[in-house]
């Protein structure tokens, strides 16, 4: 039997992540040598782009994992709870991550895959509608905002031009308000398009 229809045998044709039946295909879970049915799931484009991170993380989309992460399939396991470390700052994918019990053998594998690269990517400055912020970005006040240590008073709507993305930190950026560099807060800030 193919491997794909031992696949889609097993997940009764539909994602093996999120149950969506539209547009499944073959995941070769990493580390490996050989793919095989038993280090393979079948899942969705939706699932395979957020995933690959070739698509933006759509943190409600993964709410499915409180169903995943009981599938009996290792390979299934192995990738919820990626998918749960790589959402650990939500509440939910924590609580979910600490009721999770993989066997030492399923847990070795998923620890194997190095996924810094995830952390880094979910590390973007996003303004309080949820966009992502860039250095050289426009952005507007969404509220007013006084500045410690100083008389200034940046007013709701101030336009402040030119930010720079704080390193380390996607809470903040640096922006210039009446001739003076000031933190502002992400939260505050809406980007000017």
């Amino acid at each position: 039997m193919l491997l794909e229809q031992q696949l889609q045998q097993r997940s009764n044709n539909t994602c093996e992540i999120c149950q969506s039946a539209a547009a499944l295909t073959i995941y070769a879970v990493p580390p490996q040598t050989v793919q095989t049915a038993d280090n393979s799931i079948f899942i969705c484009g939706t699932c395979h782009s957020q995933i690959e991170k070739s698509q933006e993380m759509d943190k409600n989309h993964w709410r499915c994992l409180s169903t995943s992460m009981w599938s009996e399939v290792p390979s299934v396991q192995v990738v919820s709870w990626r998918m749960l470390n790589r959402l650990s700052a939500e509440g939910w994918a924590a609580d979910l991550l600490d009721m999770m019990y993989l066997e030492d053998e399923t847990l070795s594998w998923a620890k194997a895959f190095d996924d810094d690269d995830a952390a880094e990517a979910d590390e973007i400055h996003k303004d309080a509608l949820g966009s992502p912020l860039q250095t050289g970005d426009s952005v507007v006040l969404t509220k007013t905002l006084d500045v410690k240590g100083s008389s200034l008073n940046a007013k709701l709507g101030t336009v402040v031009k030119n930010i720079r993305l704080v390193e380390n930190n996607t809470d903040q950026i640096e922006g210039r308000i009446e001739g003076q560099v000031i933190v502002i807060l992400t939260k505050y800030v809406r980007k000017q398009n």
